[in-house]
């Protein structure tokens, strides 16, 4: 293989036809190649973008002993002369920014030959996601990817540029650390000096941003990498990316005004779009009447309507004492009932026992439960006063003992809804801080007792006005806490955090922790909570997540250079993979043999 050329003149995406005339140099990977009679016409690709090469064999004569070494994928470098389609008989490609010319070649030389493709490289493919993932190297040469993961770099670079302007330090925090468990299962790595004895990869640097502001490093940020054992889903992966950051001396708001403006920063500089600031803020409990979620996308409405009132001494039984919500659906009573029923569907498949509808048709209702209620019913009046229903207007209802159940399906049928019924505006960015999350969550065990759980970690300060519900009524308690949410997708979450020692004790005693627990735990960061903490608190943001939506994608696979699959594989590596037995004598690790019924 050959490797005679001079570097490269252009990129594949630079050439112009202010560029007509020039001889330049292009290097790059063939994506496509037609022929017609003495003529080949290729296209040349790499990251930047694509140029088409014509190869006349007839004029170039030692071009063409190279013909069949020219196939897809190969990894070329040509020289030769950029002309002007028009000018020479051609048509203009419009689709490509390359696309007015194109370059005459009077010299190939072969870097890297190829295998048969296992998919062709170009932007719409029909390979599955495991075949992509097992040829990730070539997935990546695909515009599509190789867009995400430029964007990547330069969200990147806009998010460390805006936070040195700030003044904060970005700051590593180690990788392998103790296991302080968070909620999902840790990665484990054995000791080898200390027999028995693990690391944890760390799923976020909590305690250390909070050790550094002991420090007195006020102003801390890190694009850290985090690991977590949980199952996975489309914006999941068991190692990701998070931009983390914490103050001291702050409120709440201050930390909101940062992350606010570094936002703004990302989107002028990466997308060239300009946000208006402050962005919107609701409560917790807020979102919860309003949405029946704590992530609510409000890019459309379709808001719940609580419907309780109107049926609390019902006759109909399945709403009779129930907690009742509804959606009013505007100007859709036009729907069918197997479209209708499709909807009852996908909530019955989420455990809901049915779907109520009814139809506002001039003076009158047609509604799936009217034998129950009958026509001009009080029931029929009050809902139409309570949803402020209009003509043609569709409203679906759902009941349960618990408000929970009933947020739960209404929250997952509005985002059915609006997908449906094409709500959702692409373009749109809606950001939303939902604040003032419940410090506790119940949850009840297979022998139904009841547990107290920290919602985010326990660290998290409590809303002074809740202090005193500690020992008393801590599933009352309200938190310093804050979720940023943008088009019903969680980027991240923050608090303030607990700042006092006797404060932290109590706490971690509300939740079941006693104090020999704690210090197994954290005591390190029990014992630094005594030497002077100043008032700080921070937040987390997914980057994988941020890219993702910036990149309009629905998988986090596709902003990731070497993602995972759902079973935290990577078909192109093999990982995890086996190791020998001296590996795992060195790190006093046996393995347990598998039951035959396991094999």
């Amino acid at each position: 293989m050959a490797n005679t050329l001079a570097n490269r003149t252009h990129t594949c995406g630079a050439l112009r036809v202010e560029h007509e005339g020039q001889e330049v140099i292009l290097k790059g990977w063939i994506t496509l190649r037609r022929e017609h009679k003495n003529i080949i016409f290729l296209d040349l690709g790499d990251r930047y973008g694509m140029t088409q090469l014509t190869l006349n064999t007839q004029e170039h004569p030692q071009l063409a002993a190279l013909l069949p070494e020219l196939r897809l994928g190969t990894c070329i470098g040509v020289a030769g002369t950029v002309v002007d389609r028009e000018k020479s008989g051609g048509s203009v490609n419009k689709q490509l920014a390359t696309g007015a010319i194109e370059v005459i070649v009077s010299h190939t030389e072969i870097y890297g030959a190829t295998k048969d493709l296992p998919f062709p490289i170009k932007d719409e493919i029909d390979a599955s996601d495991l075949t992509r993932l097992k040829y990730r190297y070539l997935d990546l040469r695909r515009n599509p990817i190789a867009r995400n993961i430029q964007l990547r770099s330069k969200v990147t670079h806009a998010i460390r540029d805006y936070m040195h302007n700030q003044e904060f330090l970005e700051i590593e925090t180690p990788i392998l650390m103790k296991s302080t468990p968070e909620g999902a299962r840790d990665y484990l790595v054995p000791s080898r000096e200390e027999p028995g004895h693990f690391y944890a990869l760390p799923q976020s640097p909590q305690l250390y941003k909070q050790l550094l502001m002991i420090a007195g490093m006020d102003k801390y940020y890190q694009i850290a990498r985090c690991f977590r054992d949980e199952d996975l889903r489309a914006d999941r992966q068991p190692e990701f990316t998070q931009i983390d950051l914490e103050m001291s001396f702050v409120r709440d708001k201050d930390v909101h005004n940062v992350v606010e403006g570094m936002f703004v920063h990302i989107f002028r500089e990466a997308m060239n779009i300009e946000l208006t600031t402050p962005f919107p803020r609701m409560t917790y409990k807020e979102a919860m009447e309003r949405f029946g979620e704590d992530k609510p996308d409000l890019r459309y409405g379709l808001e719940l309507i609580d419907m309780t009132s109107v049926f609390a001494e019902s006759g109909f039984g399945a709403f009779s004492g129930k907690c009742v919500k509804g959606i009013r659906v505007p100007n859709e009573a036009g729907r069918s009932k197997s479209w209708i029923k499709k909807l009852e569907k996908f909530i019955k498949q989420r455990g809901a026992g049915g779907l109520a509808w009814f139809k506002k048709l001039d003076s009158s209702w047609e509604a799936s439960i009217k034998y129950f209620l009958g026509d001009g019913s009080a029931e029929l009046e009050a809902i139409e006063q309570i949803t402020e229903a209009q003509n043609n207007d569709l409203l679906f209802v759902v009941a349960h003992e618990k408000a929970s159940s009933v947020n739960e399906w209404l929250s997952a049928l509005r985002r059915k809804l609006a997908e449906t019924l094409e709500l959702i505006d692409s373009s749109k960015y809606a950001f939303l801080w939902i604040d003032e999350f419940p410090l506790v969550e119940e949850t009840e065990d297979e022998n139904g007792e009841k547990h107290l759980h920290m919602l985010h970690h326990p660290f998290t300060q409590p809303h002074p006005e809740d202090i005193d519900k500690i020992e008393t009524a801590p599933a009352e308690i309200r938190s310093i806490s804050y979720d940023l949410v943008l088009n019903g997708y969680e980027l991240g979450s923050g608090s303030l955090r607990v700042f006092d020692t006797e404060l932290q004790t109590r706490l971690l005693k509300m939740v079941g922790i006693e104090q020999e627990e704690a210090e197994e735990r954290f005591g390190f960061f029990l014992e630094a909570l005594k030497y002077g903490t100043p008032p700080h608190g921070g937040m987390g943001l997914g980057l994988d997540r941020i890219i993702m939506i910036l990149a309009g994608s629905d998988t986090l696979r596709d902003v990731i250079a070497f993602p995972k699959t759902q079973k935290a594989a990577c078909p192109m590596s093999e990982a995890p993979g086996s190791v020998d037995q001296q590996q795992l004598d060195d790190i006093h690790i046996a393995l347990a043999k598998k039951d035959k019924a396991e094999e």
